[in-house]
């Protein structure tokens, strides 16, 4: 569905020194410099597949994104979505694309959704059986119905961005593009629309590429990740993988029920692991996966435990270790290894070291 090779883009831009020096400098005399935000990238997207796109800001992914889609020209290399050149904008592509982005809008805000879904259909050629039967399925699905003839500067946040949603959806794309779906959503809307999305990709089985910086947009819907730095792959693989190779502890968090008298913790449990906490109420022990199961049972054997809950890392936590394996935290720059889906044609790969 998407196959990319050696993919870049180097942006020229002018730089300027401040004040009114700098601006009649600058008139005879502009000092251009190179911005390369993409750096030469590979990697393949079949069908049904949803891949997370994660990366700092600044690191190219909006870029990336917009050059799949057709919005800007690269400055080498190549890529095919369904067979086509994305930035000749051959119409039989455009009918087949959708790219959502949620910083900027696509409707017409003076226009109730109604209005602007009758005028898509018509761009898109969308047959009238088809359009009813969508706009229904969606409305419903994401429970706007009522909010249909409402004008769109008039709607919440969250409603606007369904409305988005059923827009980009219309035509019942085969490759979507999701860039920040859900950014500034409350809790329960991201919750809905992240479910509404797993919906459309069972149903449709389209190629799908989101980024996000909301760490449980990638968790919910990707199973493989590319992780970007500076224009660079840093990984290309199962989010699987990198949990396992990063995330080697858990965290076993019991609460306890009052007693008498303080709690303490034996040597043999603080043997089992790193002792992150221990209160009147709570013990939070951070231990090996492998010994998960040995200290929970411990800890129910020799505390008055009321509940007991095992945690994983959070997935933010993860990407910031392998930018700072990397070289990438506290200013340090070190060698990034090279896109895993060049060599393996795409497919998910294994970071250099994985067991």
């Amino acid at each position: 569905m998407i196959e990319v090779s050696a993919l870049a883009k180097v942006f020229h831009v002018h730089k300027k020194a401040p004040g009114l020096k700098g601006s009649l400098k600058a008139l005879f005399r502009r000092e251009r410099i190179e911005k390369a935000a993409v750096k030469g990238v590979s990697f393949r997207v079949d069908e049904g597949e949803i891949v997370g796109l994660i990366g700092a800001n600044g690191a190219g992914k909006t870029t990336l994104v917009k050059m799949l889609a057709g919005i800007i020209h690269p400055t080498s290399g190549s890529a095919k979505v369904l067979g086509f050149t994305p930035w000749e904008r051959d119409n039989r592509l455009r009918r087949q694309i959708s790219l959502i982005m949620g910083q900027k809008a696509q409707l017409w805000w003076d226009l109730p959704a109604a209005d602007c879904f009758l005028l898509l259909r018509e761009i898109y050629r969308v047959p009238e059986p088809q359009f009813r039967e969508t706009i229904d399925y969606l409305s419903g699905v994401l429970d706007v119905r009522k909010e249909l003839n409402v004008q769109i500067r008039r709607l919440s946040l969250g409603e606007r961005m369904k409305m988005e949603l059923i827009a980009a959806l219309l035509h019942r794309p085969r490759v979507v593009f999701l860039d920040e779906p859900t950014i500034g959503l409350d809790l329960s809307a991201q919750r809905a629309i992240r479910d509404f999305i797993l919906e459309y990709r069972r149903l449709h089985r389209p190629a799908m590429i989101v980024t996000s910086h909301y760490m449980e947009d990638i968790q919910r819907l990707c199973e493989r990740i590319l992780i970007i730095r500076e224009g660079e792959f840093v990984y290309d693989g199962p989010l699987s993988a990198v949990v396992q190779r990063y995330a080697q502890s858990k965290v076993i968090r019991a609460h306890l029920r009052r007693t008498p008298e303080p709690v303490k913790v034996d040597g043999d449990l603080k043997a089992l692991g790193e002792l992150v906490e221990c209160s009147t109420d709570q013990i939070c022990l951070r231990v090996p996966r492998a010994d998960v199961a040995r200290a929970s049972a411990r800890i129910l054997e020799r505390y008055p435990v009321a509940d007991l809950a095992i945690e994983e890392m959070d997935i933010g936590t993860i990407i910031e270790r392998i930018f700072r394996e990397r070289g990438e935290v506290g200013g340090l720059r070190g060698p990034a290894p090279a896109a895993p889906g060049a060599a393996t044609g795409g497919k998910p790969a294994t970071p250099a070291g994985e067991p």
